[in-house]
C-alpha cells in the first residue's frame, strides 16, 4: 500500500473523532456544563502538547508577538468561540442537526473570501450557495420552511450558524493573515490565547452554580475531546492535507454530519428523518456545485479546532 493510499484511509479518523466530539457534548448535557467542557478540553490538550513544543514557541516567539493581534483574533474565533459556540448549541439541538448545520462551513469560507480577500465568486458557485442555503433552510426548519417565519430559527440551530461563521473567520484568517511557524507551534499558540480567554467565562460559570462533577465518566469525555478531537484530529489532519493535498482532504469533511448521524441514531437514539436526509443532499449538492471550477477555496486545509 503506498504512502498516499494509506493516508487517504487514515483521513477518515479526524472526521470521525470531530463527529464524536459532537456526539459526546450532546450526550453530556446535563452533566458537564459547556464552557466547563470547552475550558478543560484545551486545558488538558496544552498541557500535553506545551511540553513537545514549547521551545518551538519560544524560537519562534519574535514572529509570533509580531503578529500578536492577528494570532489573538484567530484563538478568539477558533479556540475560543468556535467550540463555546458549538457546546452551547448542543444543549438545545441534536448532533444530526448541528452537524448538518456546521457541513455549510465551506460556503461561508466562499462568501467571507469574496469581500475579505476579494477572490472572485463564479457564478455556478452562487447557484451552489442558494442550493445549499436551500438545505440548510430544510434541516432548520424540520422540513416546514413556512413555520420557520412563524416561529423562528430554533435557539441551537442558531448558535450553530454563529459557531460556524466563527470557524469560517478563521479560516479566511488563515489565508489573510498566514503565520509562518510550524503547525503544532501555531496550535500551541492559539491554544494559550484561547484558554486564557474562556478562563473568564467558566468562573462566571462556576459563579453560576454550573460546577463539574469529576467523576470517570466526565474525566473520560474531556479526555477523549483533548486526546482525540484536539490533538490526534489535528495530527492526521494536517499530515494528510501534506500527502493528499487540501482539496482531496477537505471533502473528508462531508464525512462528519454522516459520522455523527450513525451515531447519534445508534447510541443517543436520535431520530434521521427524512427532511435530514433532503436537507443534506441540498447542502452537499450545493457545495459540489459551487466547488467545481479551477478556482481554490479559502481555508480549504483548515482543521477543526
Amino acid at each position: 500500500m503506498s504512502q498516499r493510499t494509506r493516508w487517504l484511509l487514515l483521513l477518515v479518523l479526524p472526521a470521525l473523532f470531530w463527529a464524536g466530539n459532537a456526539l459526546i457534548a450532546r450526550a453530556s448535557v446535563g452533566q458537564i456544563p459547556p464552557v466547563a467542557l470547552n475550558f478543560w478540553r484545551w486545558a488538558v490538550a496544552l498541557l500535553l502538547l506545551l511540553p513537545f513544543t514549547g521551545g518551538d514557541l519560544w524560537r519562534h516567539r519574535a514572529v509570533l508577538l509580531a503578529r500578536w493581534p492577528h494570532l489573538i483574533a484567530q484563538g478568539l474565533v477558533s479556540v475560543t468561540a468556535y467550540n463555546a459556540l458549538l457546546y452551547l448549541a448542543l444543549q438545545t439541538t441534536t448532533a444530526i442537526n448541528a452537524t448538518l448545520v456546521g457541513s455549510s462551513l465551506p460556503l461561508m469560507v466562499l462568501v467571507l473570501g469574496r469581500f475579505w480577500l476579494d477572490e472572485p465568486i463564479r457564478p455556478r458557485a452562487v447557484a451552489g450557495i442558494v442550493v445549499s442555503a436551500a438545505g440548510l433552510v430544510v434541516v432548520v426548519s424540520k422540513g416546514a420552511p413556512a413555520q420557520l417565519l412563524e416561529l423562528g430559527l430554533a435557539r441551537g440551530d442558531g448558535v450553530m450558524l454563529l459557531a460556524t461563521l466563527s470557524w469560517a473567520l478563521y479560516s479566511v484568517m488563515l489565508k489573510r493573515y498566514p503565520m509562518p511557524v510550524p503547525s503544532y507551534t501555531l496550535l500551541t499558540a492559539l491554544m494559550i490565547v484561547g484558554v486564557a480567554a474562556i478562563l473568564p467565562f467558566y468562573l462566571w460559570e462556576l459563579a453560576a452554580g454550573a460546577v463539574l462533577d469529576p467523576s470517570p465518566r466526565n474525566l473520560a469525555v474531556i479526555a477523549y475531546t483533548a486526546l482525540f478531537a484536539s490533538l490526534a484530529a489535528y495530527y492526521f489532519w494536517n499530515k494528510g492535507v501534506v500527502i493528499v493535498g487540501a482539496a482531496t482532504a477537505g471533502q473528508y469533511t462531508y464525512l462528519i454530519p454522516l459520522f455523527a448521524a450513525i451515531l447519534a441514531v445508534l447510541l443517543l437514539d436520535e431520530e434521521f428523518h427524512a427532511f435530514h436526509g433532503l436537507g443534506a443532499a441540498l447542502i452537499f449538492g450545493g457545495i459540489a456545485l459551487a466547488g467545481r471550477g479551477p478556482a481554490t477555496r479559502p481555508g480549504g486545509a483548515a482543521s477543526r479546532a
